[in-house]
């Protein structure tokens, strides 16, 4: 191989660093959610770097309990990826699939530890579909990409948080990704796998997808239950029958050929993480790890083929002005 990963390389690998012959403005980012086995703590572990007029590498820590979050900056001389596979390092972090290893101690506090990834299950690929994005991950210089690399594993380990130490042996966790240009200008996300029945992870987006001089809402949304990965999505031909967004829900329904998933997510408490725009990590992003989600999955005959209340849930509303337009 030669000494940077072709584009075919790299598409048919989501998880793997894409930045590797990218020039300003990218940004690519990694984000682990960690649940600990009681249900107690929560957090999401983002490690990323933006190439730009501030281009540097960083570490998120969300504290999804008390909605407050940490932001450690690092040059980007304190960055290095594998060409071959997912493999960061960032200072004295590493992050890969299998899990990651922190030593944080910056002016946004202290973390540390080692916590481990079991069996994950990634989001199909394909090379008619490689991933999430499905065929729109082969179109170039699209304003963002996005990948799922776990939509649900078991953890050990634990971190030590400024002082106090958190177990997450016997926790769950979940793991995706973004990267490109930017955020989009407007934007919904979500995802929980903490149902009342274990191994159920639902993971959906809607954002503003620039398209030849133009814009149009795009959707992404995958149900994984029993096995078997239930996708909604523009590139399938699904169609978005109504989304609904205010301070205290977010409501929407889709279908396809065969089923209709009807999504209301509850709104709840968020922590300020930073986001990327075309020149640094200059947004401000609420997310929160203490949301709701009931989803319904049906048959277009109106049988229930799911039916349940996702808990600890992710969700971001973005500009959704912007996105309802």
């Amino acid at each position: 191989m030669s000494q940077h990963p072709s584009v075919f390389y790299t598409t048919m690998r989501p998880a793997m660093y894409h930045g590797h012959m990218r020039k300003p403005p990218f940004f690519e980012g990694w984000y682990y959610k960690i649940v600990s086995a009681e249900e107690t703590a929560r957090y999401a572990i983002i490690p990323g770097v933006i190439l730009g007029q501030n281009g540097h590498a960083f570490v998120q820590v969300l504290d999804g309990v008390r909605a407050t979050t940490a932001y450690h900056t690092f040059p980007l001389s304190e960055f290095s990826a594998s060409t071959k596979d997912f493999e960061l390092r960032i200072g004295n972090s590493a992050f890969n699939l299998n899990g990651f290893s922190l030593n944080l101690d910056t002016a946004a506090g202290r973390t540390s530890g080692l916590v481990r990834v079991h069996e994950p299950r990634p989001w199909p690929v394909t090379l008619a579909s490689p991933g999430i994005m499905g065929w729109y991950a082969w179109v170039p210089a699209m304003e963002c990409y996005h990948g799922v690399l776990s939509f649900n594993h078991s953890l050990s380990g634990s971190l030590t948080i400024n002082g106090q130490t958190i177990d997450f042996s016997v926790g769950r966790g979940y793991i995706e990704k973004d990267w490109g240009a930017a955020f989009p200008e407007g934007y919904v996300w979500m995802q929980t796998n903490h149902f009342e029945q274990a191994g159920i992870c639902l993971t959906a987006s809607a954002a503003v997808i620039p398209w030849l001089k133009k814009t149009f809402p795009g959707f992404i949304i995958g149900l994984w239950l029993d096995g078997k990965l239930y996708r909604f999505a523009t590139y399938t031909g699904a169609r978005l029958e109504n989304i609904e967004i205010t301070d205290e829900h977010v409501v929407w329904s889709v279908r396809d050929r065969e089923c209709r998933i009807e999504i209301n997510a509850t709104r709840a408490e968020a922590g300020l993480l930073k986001g990327p725009t075309t020149l640094d990590m200059g947004k401000r992003v609420n997310e929160t790890l203490n949301a709701s989600i009931h989803v319904h999955l049906s048959t277009l005959r109106g049988e229930t083929i799911f039916e349940g209340i996702g808990r600890h849930a992710g969700l971001e509303v973005f500009q959704p002005e912007h996105l309802l337009k």
